[in-house]
């Protein structure tokens, strides 16, 4: 792989979020309670077949990779989603951050419940320990939040822009994509995304807002 991008979970397990990561040097994994992304180096068979020896869970798990591959036996391939990925190529973006919540441990409850009614990608107990979540509240009840997941640096992928149904139309995402689009590049990163091929509105949404597209990429949910 010519690019850290084409690789996002390994080299994210490899650099920024190093601290999250399980694994050797071909392949890594996250606790599920984290997230379900698996990642092997090459993409061999010796590789996944070692990912499935050391691998302490049986998933079902997410692996990441742009071209159309066959998963070897004995892994099951239930789903490949395809998708795309996109970098951030404009400047900050105003918005008033002044009313985003910081999201803590007292907050996995809903922030769970959101994520379950809103469907915007895995999230698990322990995924907020990506860090740097923020969320929005009518009164004590969380109706929008976002937050960063793959850390290959020097990109930072802007995760999790969900918001509740009945909110809808009140300029949350923007705001809170704004605040972490504002946020990685202030720490001298990139943001970078990735979103189902068929959420034209989704796509849409987020060319407008500064984003292009780099690659195709495929998710694949397999389990042993």
């Amino acid at each position: 792989m010519d690019h850290v991008l084409d690789n996002p979970v390994f080299n994210g397990l490899s650099t920024g979020n190093k601290n999250l990561g399980n694994g050797n040097a071909q392949i890594k994994y996250f606790s599920k309670e984290v997230a379900p992304f698996v990642a092997v180096k090459n993409a061999t068979a010796d590789e996944f077949q070692e990912l499935y020896d050391l691998l302490p869970h049986d998933g079902p798990s997410v692996f990441v990779w742009p071209a159309k591959i066959t998963i070897p036996a004995p892994w099951q391939t239930l789903d490949i989603i395809p998708g795309y990925q996109m970098t951030y190529i404009a400047d900050n973006i105003a918005v008033d951050h002044s009313s985003l919540v910081v999201l803590t441990d007292e907050h996995v409850s809903q922030m769970l419940e959101l994520t379950k009614l809103t469907n915007p990608g895995p999230f698990a107990p322990r995924t907020i320990d990506f860090g740097h979540y923020r969320g929005i509240f009518d009164d004590d009840k969380l109706v929008a939040m976002a937050g960063q997941r793959m850390n290959p640096l020097p990109y930072a992928e802007v995760s999790a822009v969900c918001t509740h149904p009945d909110y809808v139309g009140k300029g949350y995402a923007r705001q809170l994509m704004g605040f972490q689009i504002n946020r990685i590049k202030a720490e001298g990163n990139i943001p970078f995304l990735h979103v189902r091929a068929d959420n034209t509105r989704a796509i849409e949404i987020y060319h407008k807002m500064g984003f292009e597209t780099r690659s195709e990429m495929n998710f694949y949910i397999i389990k042993k």
